[in-house]
């Protein structure tokens, strides 16, 4: 059964689809579990992190400390430093489809996730490390895991995706495909909202068409699935 880490990152702690202060990300992300429940009929596997109103700690310089040194070597504060983060990779490294819900905050991922991307990029366990590697010393440890990112994502203004007018100022889903990349999960989707400040014709038309490009992308992900389940 393919297994779901279902990740919201934003502030607001309601759907635009129940409250009209909402969060566009929760919207699109909570269609998306529909949807693929619908798909399997109910019988899902979706764990669920709402990391918006329960952020992460943030590394500090004792988790960098525990982090670097070897674990045969930790002392037990140390243990209990790297704890949340430890909890936070085992759910990534369970999961076959990651469906981030990041909306964009002043042109980049909120805090909050960054936060969570800081605690799941880690030495030894997502990526490894040897200074005497011929060549480049790191390298990705999920690669061969196969795994997919979804990021859905809302924007205020318009013009940010690929080819825009300001392209170059979206750096939510390039930060995250590069964290994600590093790491070794490389296959990365992605559907966003735009107009929010403009709360417009405009904004309503780009609701519905990233709700429609949800739904095809659960059709298409269930598809691959079972495709590589049969083979």
């Amino acid at each position: 059964m393919t297994k779901i880490l279902h990740i919201d990152a934003s502030a607001r702690p309601h759907s635009s689809a129940e409250n009209p202060f909402g969060s566009h990300s929760r919207r699109l992300g909570e269609r998306f579990a529909r949807a693929w429940r619908a798909a399997y009929g109910g019988d899902e596997n979706i764990v669920y992190r709402d990391v918006g109103q329960q952020p992460p700690q943030p590394v500090t310089g004792n988790w960098i400390h525990a982090a670097f040194t070897k674990p045969e070597q930790r002392l037990p504060w140390m243990t209990e430093t790297l704890a949340e983060s430890d909890s936070l990779i085992d759910e990534l490294l369970a999961a076959d489809i990651i469906v981030a819900g990041v909306p964009m905050y002043n042109f980049a991922p909120p805090a909050q996730f960054k936060a969570w991307i800081d605690n799941i990029v880690r030495v030894g366990r997502t990526f490894g490390f040897d200074r005497s590697r011929a060549g480049d010393p790191y390298w990705p440890l999920l690669a061969s895991a196969k795994k997919t990112l979804v990021i859905l994502s809302s924007r205020g203004d318009h013009g940010y995706g690929k080819g825009g007018r300001i392209e170059a100022l979206n750096h939510v889903e390039a930060s995250i495909s590069t964290a994600f990349n590093y790491v070794g999960i490389t296959d990365v989707r992605s559907v966003a909202i735009e107009f929010d400040e403009f709360a417009d014709a405009r904004l309503k038309a780009s609701i519905e068409k990233a709700e429609a490009e949800v739904d095809a992308l659960v059709e298409t992900l269930v598809r691959e699935r079972q495709g590589r389940n049969a083979a």
